[in-house]
C-alpha cells in the first residue's frame, strides 16, 4: 500500500484520528536516517594444524568483508510536541534560618523639621509656702530669780497662727531658712540682757549696760529651722536688776520673723 492510498483511506476516518495518524507519519518520515556499518564478522577459530596465512610482505592480502549498505533506522521523537499542561503550584516551603545580624548602617540625613504641635493643657499652679509673724509687748518686764520667757500681748501679723501667743514662742510649720528681728527699749540705770533661743540653744544676745539714759537696742539673725522647732526670747537672771521698758501708749518691744526660702 503506497502513501497516497494510505492518506485516502485515512481521510475516511473521523477527523481526530486522521490528525493523529498524520502526526505519527510526519514524525516517522522526518526522523533522521543514520547509516551504520554492520559489526565485523567474528574471527574464525583456528587450530594449530591449520596452514599459516600469507607471510607478511608476500603481496597476498586477506579478503576484507564487504560493507553492508542496509540502513539502520532510528526514530527521533520531539518531546516538546508531547508536553502536557502546566501543573498546579506547589505548597510554600518552610522558611530558612535567619542570617547573622549585619553591621549597623550609617546615620541617615536629618529629616525636615516637623510642624508645631498643639499647646498642652494648663498645669497646676505652683504651691508657694509662706510663714511670717510680728508681735509686740506693751508692758515692762523685770528680772526674777529664774529665767523668764518674754510673753507678747499685741499681734501685728501671725500667718497660719505659727506664733503661739500664750507660750510666747514661734513654732516652725514650714522647714526652711528664716529671718528674725528683735527690738527692745532699755530702762534707765538698769541692765538689759536677753537671748534669742532656738529650742533650748542660745543663738544671739541682746545686751545693754546700765546708763542714765534709755536707748533702743536691736538684734537680727537668720536661722535654718526644721519642723516643730521653736524660736523665742529669754530674759536672763543676774545679781543686778535686769529689765526692759514699755508702756500702754507705745509699743517698745517687738519680735518678728518670716520664711526666706523653704527646704
Amino acid at each position: 500500500m503506497d502513501t497516497k492510498k494510505h492518506l485516502d483511506l485515512s481521510s475516511s476516518r473521523p477527523e481526530p484520528v486522521a490528525v493523529m495518524l498524520e502526526a505519527l507519519l510526519l514524525m516517522f518520515f522526518s526522523s533522521p536516517v543514520v547509516m551504520v556499518p554492520p559489526l565485523s564478522a567474528p574471527a574464525a577459530c583456528r587450530r594449530c594444524c591449520d596452514p599459516v596465512g600469507p607471510a607478511e610482505g608476500s603481496g597476498d592480502q586477506t579478503a576484507m568483508p564487504e560493507f553492508s549498505h542496509i540502513p539502520e533506522v532510528r526514530t527521533y521523537i520531539n518531546m516538546t510536541i508531547l508536553k502536557g499542561d502546566k501543573g498546579d503550584r506547589g505548597d510554600r516551603g518552610t522558611p530558612g534560618k535567619g542570617g547573622e545580624q549585619g553591621l549597623p548602617g550609617s546615620i541617615g540625613p536629618t529629616g525636615p523639621q516637623g510642624s508645631k504641635g498643639q499647646a498642652g493643657l494648663p498645669g497646676q499652679p505652683c504651691e508657694v509656702q509662706y510663714s511670717a509673724f510680728s508681735v509686740g509687748r506693751r508692758k515692762s518686764l523685770h528680772t526674777q530669780d529664774a529665767y523668764q520667757t518674754v510673753i507678747f500681748d499685741t499681734v501685728f501679723v501671725n500667718l497660719h497662727d505659727h506664733f503661739d501667743m500664750f507660750e510666747g514662742k514661734f513654732l516652725c510649720g514650714v522647714a526652711g531658712i528664716y529671718f528674725f528681728n528683735v527690738n527692745i527699749h532699755t530702762w534707765n540705770f538698769k541692765e538689759t540682757y536677753l537671748h534669742i533661743m532656738q529650742n533650748h540653744t542660745e543663738r544671739a544676745i541682746i545686751y545693754a549696760q546700765p546708763s542714765d539714759r534709755s536707748i533702743m537696742q536691736s538684734q537680727s539673725l537668720m536661722l535654718e529651722l526644721e519642723l516643730e522647732d521653736e524660736v523665742w526670747l529669754r530674759l536672763y537672771k543676774r545679781e543686778r536688776e535686769n529689765a526692759i521698758y514699755s508702756d500702754d501708749v507705745d509699743v517698745y518691744i517687738t519680735f518678728s520673723g518670716y520664711l526666706v526660702t523653704p527646704k
